[in-house]
């Protein structure tokens, strides 16, 4: 049970959350609509916090994570945004993000604002007069160049072979400045200009006008791509394996330069200005190391080495290696999904083939004690507490522009879907019609349904986060991975002080004996994903089918 007299999250109030605790990502698009037109807002958000922090029934993580609620044409999802200051009318007001910080802060719950500065929508003030003349207050806002020639047709030849990561050239024409400017990703988000001091000074006035709001932390999107190199030199050609443009340079130039260290050590100083804030960075297509060389205390970084991981014993023993002999000391994140790619357990499904329903709820279980179990900060992302997959949206209705665009990428629509709150019609979600299909198991996977089962995924989810608060093993321990005489189960040990938790993790459909590591005192089943008994075991176990167990030596409760 959650600890009722938890105080609130005031600043300052605990300053181990951004290590200890569990973060839960929410799309608000999708995740509860309050006012019937099929658009999630931050009223239903509201309506629905019990689910998550506060109540005896509740999740009970320690931190919300919204993607993007500023104005936006919503070319990418929000990731494009027209006003830094302000919430899209879509979602609500500031008004009713001031209702949302104060209600997650009476539960001790924090919140986390997605920021994206590497880029703004084409919309945006800034670029609006940016794009007029080459004089004026915000000329400098964005990577403007001149062309590095004209074509036989008389055509501009952009500055340099940068791509874009949705493919084609990095740079667009602009007709009424006469130059050129850099997109990274599509080309009504044009890439601001960290190197101009005007434009730096507007977003750290950003920043901290967000953090006047109560805000308690930041997730930086792309953050490694801030800023690029000074004379904007043409990347190395490389040999790729795959077809997409973006694989087929070396990226030396246009992410990743040593002087964005300094930039982030001036952002990093304003968050630490008030207590309790910390903050998790997007690494965009770069490797492990990278993301290493970027962290601080209270400031995260995404790695994406579990999240690339298939659904073997063999291939999560060998991300996780890579990350304890990567991160050392350091600590990192847990993230099996998010808003840009395929949910986990439709990818770990799809390898295994065909399955019932039984094997779908036993991998959900059997991932979720994975992600709560590791030596790191775990983020979740809505609905996969209740076991939520991707939902199928025909390309002709895409919502996802970059999909409707380029014919390769990936529909991101699918990992996007409303959440299922019960078996009523739309789900509970919305009254009106929902914006993306709801998932076909609506009816019967759910948030209702799942609550009143104790063997449902969610419960599984609630009971791994309860015993994950009170066990310091878990939440902060050391991690050694070992072997218990089965290539196809996964196997750790998590020690802090002289507490010894044993995680052991089937991952294919058969019954087997392992062999546990020798202990002083017997192992006990602390949690198991198919039954709700904790019995003392002996030096061996039978692990089930995608069975999940963990055991204790001295494990509270």
């Amino acid at each position: 049970m959650i600890d009722q007299s938890a105080s609130p999250a005031e600043p300052g109030a605990d300053d181990r959350w951004w290590r200890d605790g569990v973060v839960y990502q929410v799309y608000p698009r999708s995740f509860a609509d309050s006012n019937g037109d099929g658009v999630g807002d931050l009223a239903g958000l509201i309506e629905h916090l019990d689910h998550l922090a506060g109540g005896p029934e509740s999740l009970g993580v320690d931190a919300i994570w919204l993607s993007p609620i500023y104005p936006s044409p919503m070319l990418d999802g929000g990731y494009d945004v027209s006003d830094y200051s302000a919430v899209d009318p879509l979602f609500g007001t500031l008004a009713d993000f001031d209702r949302l910080i104060e209600a997650c802060h009476r539960r001790g719950t924090r919140v986390i604002l997605d920021l994206v500065m590497n880029h703004t929508s084409s919309q945006h003030p800034w670029f609006v007069h940016s794009r007029q003349s080459a004089s004026g207050p915000f000329a400098d806002f964005y990577l403007w160049r001149d062309p590095s020639g004209w074509s036989a047709d008389g055509q501009p030849e952009p500055p340099n072979n940068w791509v874009s990561w949705f493919g084609g050239s990095a740079w667009e024409w602009e007709p009424l400045r006469g130059q050129f400017y850099l997109h990274t990703f599509l080309p009504e988000q044009p890439d601001v200009n960290w190197r101009s001091p005007a434009l730096r000074r507007a977003m750290w006035s950003m920043v901290k006008g967000w953090l006047g709001h109560g805000v308690d932390g930041f997730r930086l999107d792309v953050f490694n791509a801030f800023l690029k190199a000074a004379d904007l030199p043409s990347n190395p050609e490389i040999a790729a394996s795959g077809s997409a443009p973006w694989d087929r340079q070396e990226h030396r130039y246009d992410k990743d330069q040593p002087e964005l260290h300094e930039l982030l050590a001036e952002f990093r100083a304003i968050v630490d200005a008030r207590p309790g804030t910390a903050t998790v960075g997007e690494l965009f297509t770069s490797g492990i190391d990278v993301a290493v060389a970027y962290w601080a205390p209270r400031h995260l970084i995404f790695d994406w080495v579990l999240l690339d991981a298939t659904w073997t014993a063999a291939s999560f023993r060998t991300a996780i290696a890579a990350r304890e002999a990567a991160w050392g000391d350091r600590w990192p994140t847990i993230a099996l999904s998010n808003h840009d790619h395929s949910r986990h357990l439709s990818r770990y499904l799809d390898a295994l083939g065909p399955h019932d329903g039984h094997a779908a709820d036993a991998v959900a279980k059997a991932a979720a004690t994975i992600e709560l179990t590791l030596r790191g900060t775990p983020f979740l992302y809505y609905g996969e507490e209740i076991g939520a997959q991707d939902i199928t949206v025909p390309r002709e209705l895409a919502r996802d522009r970059a999909a409707l665009r380029m014919p390769e990428w990936w529909n991101r629509d699918g990992c996007r879907a409303p959440m299922a709150w019960s078996g009523a019609t739309n789900a509970g979600f919305t009254s009106g019609a929902p914006w993306l299909p709801l998932p076909p198991d609506a009816r019967t996977r759910n948030v209702e349904r799942e609550a009143a089962s104790e063997r449902s995924v969610l419960a599984h989810y609630r009971r791994l986060l309860a015993l994950r608060r009170r066990s310091p093993a878990l939440r902060s321990g050391d991690l050694a991975l070992v072997d218990v005489g089965d290539p196809d189960v996964l196997a750790y040990l998590r020690r802090a002080g002289d507490e010894t938790a044993l995680v052991v993790v089937r991952f294919d459909g058969r019954t087997g004996k392992i062999e546990l590591p020798q202990a002083a005192t017997p192992w006990r089943v602390a949690l198991s994903s198919h039954d709700l008994a904790t019995p003392t075991v002996g030096s061996r176990l039978t692990l089930r089918p995608f069975e999940a167990i963990v055991l204790a030596h001295t494990m509270h409760g």
